[in-house]
Order: C-alpha cells, then sequence, then structure tokens
C-alpha cells in the first residue's frame, strides 16, 4: 500500500457515501415516471445549470483534455474553444424553447415523445427510430465512462483494467437506479462544484511549483517550443516530443465542430427540459458558461504544467492523477482525485437515467403497456438502467482511449439530434418525413465515416454528420407535407421575460 492508499481509500468511501446517500432520499420521493425522468421539471438554475455542464464534459474534463493537451501542447485545446461556445448558443437558442415546446407538445418527457408530438406522426415510426439511435450511442457513451473510472482506479488503487471497470460500472449503476432524474441532477451540481475546485487548484500548484508563471512556460518550452503555439502539430512519445509542423486547417475546423454537438445531446438537453420554466433559462446561461470557460482553461493549463514536472508518463491521459498525486497532501488528494470520479458519474448516471427514458417511455409505455401504472413505469425505467449498463460495460472491456470513445457518441448524437432538434424549434415547415431522414442520415454518416477511418482525411465526422443532416432534413420538409399550422403560431410568441 502505497501513502496515498489510506488518505484516497477514506476520501473515496465518504463521497460516495455522501451520493448515495442522496440518491437513498430522492428515491422515496420518485412516484411517478416524470419523477424518474424529468423531477417533475423542478431544477432551478444553479441546479440546472451544473448540472448540465458537469453530465456534458465527464472524465473527459479532467482525463481527455488534459491527456490531449499533455500529448500535442496547446494545438490540442481548438476542441476547448469549440466546447466553449457551444454551451452558450445551445442555453441561449435552444434551452427556453426546448421548455417551452415539450410542454406544449402533450407534456413530453423524452425527446423521441417530443419529435412525435411536434412532427405529428402517428404511426410511431419516429419516436422508435430516435429511440433506437439514442441508445445505440448511450451505450458506447456510457462505456467511456467505464473506460475512465478504470484509469482512475488503475491509477489509484492499482487495480487492474477488469476489476476497476467492474467497480465503476457497480458504483454508478447503484447510484442511477437509486436517483433517478432529480438525484442525478442534484449530485451533478455538487459534482460539478468539485470539478471546479479541481481544476482550479490542481494548475495553480503546479504552476506555483515550478516558479511561477514565466518558469511554467519555460519548462513547457523545455521540451518543445512549439508546444505552446496554437498553429503548431506536435506528437509525443515515449517522453519525447517532436514538432510535425503546422496544424492543418480541417484539423483545426474538426476541433471547433465538437461545439455542434451540444445540440443534440439528449442528456443535456434533458435538463433544458427539466428546468422550472424558461425564464430560470438566462441565469442558468450565465452560470453554465462560466463554469464551462473556467473549467476548459484549467483543464489545459494542467495538461501544460505536466508536460513540465511529469515529463515521463506512460499514459497521457493520467497527467492530471499524476500532478495531483505528485504535488499534493494525501488527503487534498483523496478529495480532487474524487473529483475525477465525480466527472465519471455525472455523465454516466444522466445517460443511463436519459437512455432508461427512452425504454421505459418510448418502448415499454408507448408501444407495449399504454395503461402502465406509474409505480410500474418507475420499475422498468430503473431495471432499464441495469440493461443499458450491462451492454456499456461489455463495450468498456474492449477498451480504448476515453477521448477517442467520446468523440464517437458526440459525433452521433451532435449530428443525429443536433439539425433535427434546432430546425424543430425555429421552422414551422419542418416536416416528420424531414425529422427521420435528418436523423438517419446524420447517424449514418457519423458511422460510415468512423468505420472507414474518415477516408484518409483529418476530418471529424461531426461536419459531414451535421451537414448531411441539415441538407437531407431540409430537403425532405420542402418535398413533403408540412405539419399543422398550429407551431407557426408557437413559434412566433416571445419568450417568457426573465426573472
Amino acid at each position: 500500500m502505497d501513502a496515498f492508499s489510506a488518505p484516497e481509500t477514506i476520501t473515496f468511501a465518504v463521497y460516495l457515501i455522501v451520493v448515495i446517500g442522496i440518491g437513498v432520499w430522492v428515491y422515496n420521493r420518485t412516484r411517478t415516471l416524470e419523477d424518474f425522468v424529468l423531477g417533475g421539471r423542478s431544477l432551478n438554475a444553479p441546479t440546472a445549470a451544473l448540472s448540465a455542464q458537469a453530465s456534458d464534459m465527464s472524465g473527459w474534463l479532467l482525463l481527455g483534455l488534459p491527456g490531449a493537451v499533455y500529448a500535442a501542447g496547446v494545438g490540442a485545446s481548438w476542441i476547448a474553444v469549440g466546447l466553449a461556445v457551444g454551451p452558450y448558443l445551445n442555453w441561449k437558442f435552444v434551452a427556453p424553447r426546448l421548455r417551452t415546446y415539450t410542454q406544449q407538445a402533450n407534456n413530453s418527457l423524452s425527446l423521441s415523445a417530443y419529435f412525435e408530438e411536434r412532427f405529428e406522426d402517428r404511426t410511431g415510426a419516429l419516436r422508435l427510430v430516435s429511440a433506437a439511435v439514442m441508445l445505440i450511442f448511450f451505450a458506447v457513451y456510457v462505456s467511456s465512462s467505464l473506460v475512465g473510472g478504470s484509469l482512475l482506479f488503475e491509477e489509484v488503487f492499482d487495480a487492474s483494467g477488469d476489476v476497476a471497470i467492474t467497480v465503476a460500472a457497480l458504483v454508478i449503476v447503484v447510484y442511477a437506479f437509486l436517483g433517478g432524474f432529480l438525484a442525478v441532477s442534484l449530485t451533478d451540481a455538487v459534482q460539478g462544484m468539485l470539478m471546479w475546485l479541481a481544476l482550479l487548484i490542481v494548475p495553480v500548484v503546479g504552476i506555483l511549483a515550478l516558479g511561477g508563471w514565466a518558469a511554467f512556460t519555460g519548462g513547457v518550452e523545455s521540451q518543445s517550443a512549439s508546444l505552446l503555439s496554437l498553429g503548431q502539430d506536435v506528437s509525443w512519445a515515449d517522453g519525447q516530443w517532436t514538432a510535425e509542423g503546422g496544424l492543418a486547417t480541417m484539423t483545426v475546423v474538426s476541433s471547433l465542430a465538437w461545439g455542434l454537438g451540444y445540440f443534440g445531446q439528449p442528456h443535456i438537453l434533458a435538463r433544458f427540459m427539466g428546468i422550472r420554466s424558461a425564464a430560470h433559462v438566462p441565469l442558468a446561461r450565465r452560470i453554465g458558461v462560466f463554469w464551462v470557460v473556467t473549467t476548459l482553461v484549467g483543464a489545459v493549463l494542467v495538461g501544460l504544467a505536466g508536460i513540465a514536472l511529469v515529463p515521463d508518463l506512460a499514459n497521457n491521459e493520467t497527467v492530471f492523477l499524476a500532478l495531483v498525486q505528485q504535488q499534493l497532501n494525501p488527503w487534498v488528494a483523496g478529495i480532487l482525485l474524487a473529483a475525477v470520479l465525480a466527472a465519471i458519474m455525472s455523465t454516466a448516471d444522466s445517460q443511463l437515467v436519459v437512455a432508461s427514458t427512452a425504454i421505459t417511455e418510448d418502448f415499454y409505455h408507448a408501444q407495449i403497456s399504454k395503461d402502465a401504472p406509474e409505480s410500474r413505469l418507475v420499475w422498468v425505467g430503473r431495471l432499464s438502467v441495469v440493461g443499458v449498463a450491462l451492454v456499456a460495460y461489455a463495450l468498456a472491456l474492449q477498451g480504448g482511449a476515453v477521448l477517442d470513445i467520446v468523440a464517437h457518441a458526440w459525433a452521433g448524437f451532435g449530428a443525429a439530434f443536433g439539425p433535427v432538434v434546432v430546425l424543430s424549434l425555429y421552422w414551422p415547415r419542418m416536416s416528420a418525413a424531414g425529422a427521420m431522414g435528418g436523423m438517419l442520415a446524420g447517424a449514418g454518416t457519423v458511422i460510415v465515416w468512423e468505420a472507414f477511418a474518415t477516408f484518409g482525411t483529418d476530418v471529424y465526422s461531426m461536419v459531414p454528420g451535421v451537414a448531411a443532416a441539415a441538407i437531407t432534413a431540409v430537403a425532405l420538409s420542402l418535398l413533403g407535407t408540412p405539419p399543422a399550422k398550429s407551431w407557426e403560431g408557437a413559434m412566433d410568441e416571445p419568450e417568457v421575460a426573465e426573472l
């Protein structure tokens, strides 16, 4: 047992007791399906903002992004630029309307149910297909959280990969099973604050350990001057950084394109649907955007500090963990390492709840048992959490880098749902055929693009996926029959005044 084992074990245990305790507390208040999947639409602005952004970033924020910057320098931070702009646009243009329209659309509890009502699809096909697409990409996304959890347990407790993934899966499933949407949102807000503190403290400690800002930048440049250039392509292997020349334009475009993914992430959109009213959105937007920008800057600085302080890592995605263990008191280290677990859980639990909503509301309730009592629906939702988690667990055992796995799922959701969601909120002429075609074109393009290794290019699959979805949705809507005029009037109404 190393010097950190006892403090870290105790800290992790206390943390898990707290979050599971919140789940137990909310468990007794979860009586209806709406309680389980949207928390009765009762989130206040701070909770909605922090839970949305914490569930958005996941372990990627403390593992994948710092690792990418560690391996390639600030040239890898173009992703962060796209991810800073995306939340602002999402809160500004999607959140208030989605909150209003999902309630107008027969109080839709899921994105798939909203599509069915908004596009007046009485065949049920749109709802089923969108729910199926959601489940496919959520299984991949949750697996990335489990892989991130395995990295944490391997590094901190020296557990084997399979054991670490199993522990991570059990922890996440127990919590999501108990809590439902409200417990997930409340704990995600707490976890978001823990993540924010970790990404404030660790880079500051690293900079001070190096002797200040000048020594910090000097330490990075001593490995390669190109590491501090936004326009340089740098490769890393065996503790050596090599400049490969200027970044290709499409590499920058692809990195910025991560921001497009926000419009189609169901676990983020669920927070918009669950906020108390559109009047709470402006405050939530300010809180959420501040959190995102500051944590992204902190993650980039963590990666750079690692270059100067721990240049001999075997796995670049462990740079945050290595800095914490090297630079901080074991008890403080235990708290900050719990932030990684918080990041992992805040995404996985949210995704499991939204995935279980698709199974419960869109498959079981809508297709199999329309008259099922609320108590049964809640239990179907809980059991669905376990089912999705098992599939994600099997995928996680295959391994892979956290950033790569997240990239696939993020692109899949962004392309499949992003254009359809935005058009549904702003274009009354949008039809069910356009929604179905756009969703399938977006998801299909991402899957094919990834399968063929981007056809030999550096273009992120999000770019062609979003383009294909938008073009297909518009074309098929113009060719087909428009929905009723009722939605056109609703879209012309002014937004609810800010509180």
